[in-house]
Formats: structure tokens, C-alpha cells, sequence
């Protein structure tokens, strides 16, 4: 009786994996790409309200807002460009400054706080659009 004694795996069942793999990885990869513009608007997201804390106690100790960040103490994160910072004009002390990202393109965060919060935003918490 005749054995056969190679060993392997044929083309085909090669074949059958690459393909298995290739599904997978077309299913994953679109996930990945959502996965990173939700991290990107998080990281502005928190710089708006690291800038809020900053801005609170640069009120704290001077009674009034400002739009220097360096007066502040206020560093944004690698790739994220805090905007102008706004004073409000109205009676009410306040402010509102934006955030970008330069990796999200068009996506843009932006924070108020006092003055006239205009909707859909609540006072000190960052919103994104």
C-alpha cells in the first residue's frame, strides 16, 4: 500500500484563506477609519475643556477672561489648533473659542461659556459639528 507522504496545503485551500482574509480585512478596515476621527474629536474635545479649567482660573486670579492661552498657561495638543478666543460683548462675562483638528478636515469643536450660549450648546461644554 502506497502512501502519500508530502505534506502541505494545496493552491486551493491556500487560495480559499487568502481570500477569507481579504473579506475580513475589507469588513475592518472602514471600522479603523471612523475609530480615528472618534479619537480625534475626543483629543479637541478635551483641549476645550482643559482651556476651560485654564481660562477658570486665570478668571480666578485676574476677575476678568482672556485670549492669550500663554497668560493662561494653556498648551493645546499635537495637531490640535485652538482658534481665536471670542470675549463676549454682551453684559455678561464670558467667552467662546474653537478647535480644530488637522487631521479631521472639516470637523470642528467649539466651546461657550457665559455671554449669549448659543444653541444647541451648553455653557462650558465643548460641542462638535
Amino acid at each position: 500500500m502506497l502512501r502519500n507522504t508530502r505534506k502541505g496545503f494545496t493552491l486551493v485551500e491556500l487560495l480559499i484563506v487568502v481570500v477569507i482574509i481579504g473579506i475580513l480585512a475589507a469588513i475592518a478596515i472602514p471600522k479603523f477609519a471612523t475609530t480615528k476621527e472618534k479619537a480625534y474629536l475626543a483629543t479637541m474635545k478635551t483641549d476645550l475643556r482643559n482651556l476651560v479649567t485654564a481660562q477658570e482660573g486665570y478668571f480666578s486670579d485676574n476677575q476678568a477672561y482672556t485670549t492669550d492661552t500663554a497668560a493662561m498657561g494653556f498648551t493645546a495638543s499635537k495637531n490640535v489648533l485652538i482658534g481665536a478666543i471670542t470675549l463676549s460683548t454682551t453684559g455678561s462675562a464670558g467667552y467662546a473659542a474653537p478647535a480644530t483638528h488637522s487631521l479631521t478636515g472639516t470637523k470642528k469643536c467649539e466651546v461657550q461659556v457665559g455671554g449669549s450660549v448659543v444653541a444647541p450648546q451648553k455653557d462650558g461644554v465643548p460641542f462638535c459639528s
